[in-house]
Parts: C-alpha cells; sequence; structure tokens
C-alpha cells in the first residue's frame, strides 16, 4: 500500500482524487488549511508539514491560490520533501502556461520549474480548464442583462474526474517527467459554451461579443491554452451542465 499526500485535498479537483486514491486502496493524507490533522497554509510552512510529509511515498501537488503565493508554498513543500526522503512530487497545471502570458500562468510555470530542479523524482501533467471553471465564469457575466464575452475566444474544457483518475495513475507509478497534457473532448467558442450554460439555467440574456487588446488576449485568440491533439476528455459540457445545473434546478 502507497502512502500518497494530496495538498489541496478538499478543492474541486483534490477532493475527487483522494476519493478516488482511497477507492484504488492507497493511504492518503489530505493537507489543506482547515483539514485536520494536517492544516496547514503552505505559505508559512511549519512543523505541521513535516508531519504531513513523513513516511509519505507521493505527494500530489493539487494546492493553488490564484490570489499568489503558490511559489513560496512549493518552495517549502520541497523543502520538507528533501527532508522527508520523499521519492516522487506529481503536480497538476495547466495547458498553456508557457505559451499565455498571464500572471496565474506564468505563477504556475514558476512552480513546474521549481519542482523539475528541486532534485526530487517528479511528474507534471497539464490540463486545460475544468467545467466548473467555465460554469463559475459564465454565472459572473450573466449578472447583468447583457452577457458581456470577449470575442474570438475558444475553450476546450474538460471533466475533473477525469483528470483525477490520470493523476491516480500517474501517483501509483514512479516520477515520469513531463507526461502528456489532458484536453477536453471539444474545441468549443466560448459563446456556444455561454449558451449553453444560458439554456441550462433559462436565464435570457442578451450575448455580445466584444474585441479586447493585449498579449494574454492574442495569446488566447491564438489558442495558446488549447491542446487539439491531446483532446483525450470524454465528458462533454453538455453532459456537465445536465447533471450540475438542470439537475439542481429540477431537484
Amino acid at each position: 500500500m502507497t502512502t500518497i499526500l494530496v495538498t489541496g485535498g478538499t478543492g474541486t479537483l483534490g477532493r475527487v482524487l483522494t476519493e478516488r486514491l482511497h477507492a484504488d486502496g492507497h493511504d492518503v493524507r489530505v493537507l489543506s488549511r482547515h483539514a485536520e490533522p494536517y492544516a496547514v497554509d503552505l505559505r508559512q510552512g511549519g512543523t505541521v508539514l513535516d508531519r504531513a510529509v513523513a513516511h509519505v511515498d507521493t505527494i500530489v501537488h493539487c494546492a493553488s491560490a490564484p490570489g499568489g503565493g503558490d511559489e513560496e508554498a512549493a518552495a517549502h513543500l520541497i523543502a520538507a520533501a528533501r527532508r522527508a526522503g520523499v521519492g516522487h512530487v506529481l503536480y497538476i497545471s495547466i495547458v498553456g502556461v508557457d505559451r499565455v502570458p498571464f500572471g496565474y500562468c506564468s505563477t504556475k510555470l514558476a512552480v513546474e520549474r521549481l519542482i523539475e530542479e528541486s532534485g526530487l523524482g517528479w511528474t507534471v501533467l497539464r490540463a486545460t480548464q475544468f467545467h466548473d471553471l467555465l460554469v463559475r465564469l459564465f454565472d459572473a457575466l450573466s449578472r447583468p442583462p447583457v452577457m458581456l464575452l470577449p470575442a474570438g475566444l475558444k475553450d476546450q474544457p474538460i471533466e475533473v474526474t477525469e483528470v483525477a483518475s490520470r493523476l491516480a495513475e500517474l501517483a501509483s507509478g514512479g516520477p515520469a517527467g513531463r507526461v502528456e497534457d489532458m484536453g477536453g473532448p471539444e474545441i468549443r467558442t466560448l459563446e456556444s459554451l455561454a449558451r449553453t450554460y444560458l439554456r441550462a439555467t433559462g436565464h435570457p440574456r442578451r450575448l455580445v461579443n466584444v474585441p479586447l487588446c493585449g498579449r494574454t488576449y492574442r495569446a488566447l485568440r491564438s489558442g495558446g491554452h488549447l491542446a487539439p491533439e491531446q483532446a483525450v476528455g470524454k465528458g462533454t459540457f453538455e453532459e456537465y451542465v445536465a447533471v450540475r445545473i438542470e439537475g439542481a434546478r429540477g431537484a
């Protein structure tokens, strides 16, 4: 039986991954800021972090804070893993972090490099955005009576359970370096995805595509965040909203 530590184990991905690893028979430890007995803010580190990594075979690093601090968190985690002699650190990243000049992407890329240069055995998996991120985006954009969308953008959302299954597979093996990206099954315009969301929610909204400017927008328009050659996902956005939104409305 392998002992696996999941950072961010109460988050969208970490929670599903933890359930999958338990089902596969692993001894799983969950680390997050509020999950006892390993309640740790990785940006600060400390003795609880050392206890969390002690006698661990593999760390799956899912924790992330879009507000900042991921590099500091990774540095503390790597240092603790070295002290404990952890053999494998597996990191989930985002497709296009080396192509899209957006602050969060740059941070994810920096964390990748910290892990690669750590001297530890490592694996990095990049995936496209999860379905739930689009839903949260559309929740925010649909509050006004007119829904404004960045013109000309596409996306390739993927089902979180599929990414969790791939991470569980990688966690059960040895360090593999940078593995093939994972992309959702379809590359869709943002407008078509928004219309799917509006049909599911029943919100009557007028959609208006707004041209933007800047390096990040140009990188997104050119598809820097997409993985057309790795469209390995199966679950579609329609299937996701049918369960998440239409199912909730029916209940």
